[in-house]
This record gives C-alpha cells, sequence and structure tokens, in this order.
C-alpha cells in the first residue's frame, strides 16, 4: 500500500469523522404545543429573494402573500406586521381569508409625512377589518432608533387609540421601556423585544429561556397592572457570533423550544421572530440578519420540526465525500510532482502532505456550505469566491511544493522585474498565493477591527488556505544561537512581508481582546491570523 496509501487512508478516516461529528443530530426537547396546538403568533414579512422595503416602493405581489399565509396558517392562527407600505396593507384581507388574526404594525420615523400616512393608512384597516386587526401596535422600535422623542410617540399612539376599537400598544427593545416609563401610560399592553443574541452583553443559547423569564419579570415589575407581551423573541440559524451567543440551527431550534415551553408554564405569550427568512436584512446586519426565519428565504422549507432531531449541517454526508476527494486531488498532486521530479519523498515529507489535505478536507465544505449565507451583492460573491479559490488552490500548490522541495519566494520577486520572477511554476504560484492571501486576510481583519459588528469570521477559509502554506514553509535555519536570537531571525523579513505580518499580529490580539475568548470563531480566527503573519515572516530569499 506505502506510506501514501496509508496516510490518505487515515486523513480520509479524519475527515469523515470530522464531519460526522460536526453533522450529528441533536435531539430537540419535548414539543412546547400540545397535539393540535399552534404558535401564539409570528412575525411576518413577505418580501422574497431581492425583494427589499430599502428601494423603491413595489407592492409585494397579493398571490405571494396568499401562498405564505397558507402555509403559515397549518402554524399559527396571527401574524404580526411591522408596516403598511409594499403591499403590506393587503395582508389583513388576505388573512381573513385564511383566518388567521392579525397584529397590525404601524411604522413611525423621523420623516412626520411618512409617519402620518402609516397612521392614516392602519387607522383604515383597523376599521375595514375589526374582526381580523386582534390589536395595532403604533411603531416599532423608534425610540430605540432615536427617530422619534417619547412626548410625541405618546400623543400618535392616543391618537390612533381614539379611533380604533382594538388594543394598541407600541414595541421596543425591553431596556426602552424602561427608560420610556410614562409612554406606557399611552399604552392597552405593553410589548417588549428580548433578543439575547442581540443584547449589549449577548447571552448563550443554553441561557436564553431564563434570560428572557428574568427580564419579562423585570418589566412586570416596573409597569404593575399592565399586562406585558413578549412581542419578539427569536434565535439566527446562522452567522457570526457574538460573545457566547452562536446562531446555528440547533441552537435557533433549542432556544425556540425552551422558551415557549417556560412560556407555557409561566402563561405569558410570545411572538416568535420570524416566519421567513429576510435576506434583505443583510444589507443592515450582516449574514445574521437574514436568517431570523422559521422557514427559509427562498425554498419556504421549515427549518426545524417541533420535538424532532436537528443538524447544523444537514448535508455532511456530501461534505464529508468533497473532503475525502478533495484530499484524494492532493496526494495524487504530490504523488504526480515526485514522481516528475523523481523524488520519492520520505516520511516526514508526506505526513505533511497528509496533514495538509486533512485540513483543507475537513473545511472545503464548510467553506462552500457558507458562500451562499454570507454573499449577498456583487462584492461579496466575488469576495467569497476569492476566498474559496484561496482554500481550493493553496492545498494543491502547497503538496507540490512539499514533494518538490520547492520553497516560496519573496513578494518583492513576485511583483518586481521580470528577472526576478521564480521560473518553477510550483514556487510562483506559491508567491502569488502568499500575496493574494495576505490581501485577502488583512481586509478581513482591517474590517474587523474597523467596523466588526456585522462582519463574520471568515475562519473555515482562512485556516483551509494558510495551513498548507505553513506546512509548506521551510523555517529559517535557526543557526548556533541562544533561543532569543533564533526567534529574532525567524521574524525578520523585507518590509512588506513584515508590515503584513504587523497588521495581522495587531488585529489578531485586537479582535479576540474585542470579541472575548467566548466567541471560538474570533479565537479560530485571530489563530489563523497569527499563522498566516509566521508563514509570510519566514521568507529566506529577501531581496538585497
Amino acid at each position: 500500500m506505502g506510506i501514501a496509501g496509508a496516510l490518505f487512508a487515515i486523513a480520509a478516516a479524519a475527515v469523515v469523522a470530522a464531519w460526522a461529528w460536526l453533522g450529528a443530530s441533536v435531539q430537540m426537547p419535548p414539543s412546547p404545543l400540545a397535539s393540535g396546538e399552534k404558535l401564539y403568533c409570528v412575525s411576518y414579512s413577505p418580501f422574497r429573494g431581492s425583494q427589499s422595503p430599502l428601494g423603491p416602493e413595489v407592492p409585494v405581489d397579493p398571490r405571494q402573500i396568499d401562498e405564505d399565509l397558507a402555509q403559515l396558517k397549518h402554524i399559527t392562527d396571527c401574524v404580526r406586521t411591522y408596516s403598511v407600505d409594499y403591499g403590506l396593507d393587503q395582508i389583513a384581507e388576505i388573512a381573513k381569508r385564511h383566518g388567521i388574526k392579525v397584529l397590525q404594525g404601524l411604522w413611525l420615523s423621523n420623516l412626520p409625512e411618512r409617519s402620518r400616512w402609516q397612521v392614516a393608512t392602519a387607522i383604515a384597516l383597523a376599521k375595514r377589518f375589526p374582526d381580523v386587526i386582534a390589536a395595532v401596535i403604533v411603531g416599532n422600535e423608534v425610540l430605540l432608533r432615536g427617530e422619534m422623542a417619547a412626548p410625541d410617540l405618546m400623543r400618535t399612539i392616543r391618537e390612533v387609540k381614539s379611533q380604533v376599537s382594538m388594543p394598541v400598544s407600541y414595541a421596543d427593545v425591553w431596556e426602552f421601556w424602561l427608560r420610556n416609563r410614562d409612554v406606557a401610560s399611552a399604552v392597552d399592553f405593553i410589548t417588549i423585544h428580548i433578543l439575547p443574541y442581540w443584547e449589549d452583553f449577548p447571552i448563550p443559547a443554553r441561557d436564553a429561556a431564563a434570560h428572557v423569564d428574568a427580564i419579562r419579570a423585570q418589566v412586570v415589575a416596573a409597569f404593575p397592572g399592565k399586562d406585558v407581551f413578549v412581542g419578539e423573541f427569536g434565535w439566527p440559524s446562522a452567522g457570526r457570533m457574538r460573545e457566547g451567543a452562536l446562531p446555528s440551527p440547533v441552537n435557533q431550534a433549542r432556544t425556540m423550544h425552551e422558551v415557549l415551553e417556560h412560556a407555557k408554564r409561566e402563561n405569558y405569550r410570545v411572538n416568535l421572530i420570524e416566519a421567513y427568512d429576510q435576506p434583505w436584512k443583510r444589507q443592515l446586519e450582516g449574514t445574521v440578519g437574514g436568517h431570523w426565519g422559521l422557514f427559509g428565504a427562498y425554498r419556504r422549507e421549515a427549518k426545524f420540526t417541533w420535538g424532532g432531531v436537528v443538524s447544523n449541517h444537514p448535508q455532511w454526508h456530501w461534505q464529508a465525500a468533497g473532503g475525502v476527494a478533495f484530499a484524494a486531488v492532493i496526494f495524487a498532486t504530490a504523488l504526480a510532482v515526485g514522481r516528475r521530479m523523481k523524488v520519492t519523498g520520505d516520511v516526514a515529507g508526506w505526513l505533511r502532505i497528509a496533514a495538509i489535505a486533512t485540513a483543507p478536507g475537513i473545511l472545503i465544505g464548510w467553506t462552500l456550505a457558507n458562500v451562499p449565507l454570507e454573499s449577498l451583492t456583487v462584492g461579496d460573491w466575488l469576495r467569497s469566491l476569492a476566498w474559496v479559490a484561496a482554500a481550493l488552490v493553496s492545498p494543491v500548490v502547497a503538496a507540490a511544493a512539499v514533494a518538490s522541495g520547492t520553497t516560496a519566494p519573496p513578494f518583492a520577486h513576485v511583483l518586481g522585474r521580470a528577472a526576478q520572477r521564480p521560473r518553477d511554476p510550483v514556487a510562483l504560484g506559491l508567491g502569488v498565493l502568499r500575496i493574494a492571501l495576505a490581501v485577502l486576510a488583512v481586509q478581513a481583519a482591517l474590517g474587523l477591527v474597523f467596523d466588526p459588528r456585522y462582519r463574520d469570521f471568515l475562519f473555515a477559509p482562512l485556516t483551509a488556505a494558510t495551513v498548507p502554506l505553513l506546512l509548506a514553509t521551510r523555517w529559517k535555519p535557526a543557526m548556533k544561537e541562544k533561543q532569543l536570537g533564533r526567534w529574532k531571525r525567524r521574524l525578520q523579513a523585507p518590509a512588506a512581508e513584515t508590515a503584513v505580518a504587523a497588521t495581522l499580529t495587531v488585529s489578531a490580539i485586537y479582535i479576540v481582546g474585542n470579541e472575548s475568548f467566548a466567541n471560538w470563531q474570533a479565537v479560530w480566527f485571530a489563530a489563523a491570523l497569527l499563522a498566516l503573519a509566521f508563514t509570510v515572516l519566514q521568507v529566506q530569499d529577501a531581496p538585497g
């Protein structure tokens, strides 16, 4: 079988084992819903694909709303809306046909004329559909956004309340109710939003249900005699971690099971956010903003079954198979290069090749799965595909370099005069890869330093591309020096490499400090940045 065959078998087994662990199904708690019971209410926005309330006003096709409500009526008898423009004023009429109640929202902002139109339209709908609209929610988080003062909000609430027959409320994050307690005198009930993921100090999924209980109890105590309705609770199924709060399908399903079970036990109402994923929210909140739905945005498929099993990587069998095939390509490349160069390779070299094949073999499936999740605009797609290209090409070139004994040239030799450029295609490939990966990594690192709130941690492609280059790098000889002198030599490099390494190192330290060690995505990403920084410093043929 030979050393190469044996190590490939080990690498393939490691890839499969890793994906079996990542994709393992997790049993949810028993369903919080009794047989035949439905969810109390679900937030609903009808936008699909490229549709968005952020652009020119194009009304949503009523047939689209009808399709959604025909699906939603099987899981709930109530939907909460947030506005009356973009065709959302059609929801009440369509909901009536499906036997669904509506918590009718209207959008208040710092645009007075627009707000007055919203108020007038919502009042007209409430008068037209009193048997469908169960309550009117006047404004959503307008205090949080700082777009309206509390006295003006109260006057607007009372204006609506004087003209409709159903209860009236206002909805905001729980903290802003406590900061603006006078608003409670204008409403019939208090609507609070509790989103543990978005808290100033993010709450891990395991503590989400207890957090909701505690916050609701705090608000109830602050407003005695007022009914407190949890108008928004949810958890994202994809996106970046915030400290210990991890978006994932398993965490989304588990938190919803636990919160609804607590709500039933303590006898309070919860509206889940939201019915369908809303891609347009990614323009405002990054990847995580578009993945709060019970159903997917495009196929409208349910993400989980109440009381069932959930996997964070349900397609893990295909990802494992793809990883094994990729590892085979890497080994085949090393064998082909070795034969062409008439190099048999030693055990140490094949161990490095096996490591080069294993890490990217595991991570390439993760990288590819994240592309559609993290890409919205043309720029997003180009960036994601550039990372995929780096993750795919780096292991192959690195394996060829190990098999042939090739080292990477300095940045200056690759970008300099033609006479300086390496003639060996493997060496040139290594040089180009190091430059491309450095550019991608610096861009990602600085984004997480200067504008981090909505940016993803690209740990999978960065690691898949960096580990092979690190393993293909020959460390600078240490000479016969003391330990400090050895490392000083290893960390000396030309100006370009030094600048890149310094940027990546400082960024890595800041990212972990800013995100905390509870955020394993941040720690992993920072570790990969440091590995890349060390790799670019190991150039041995610096220009004079």
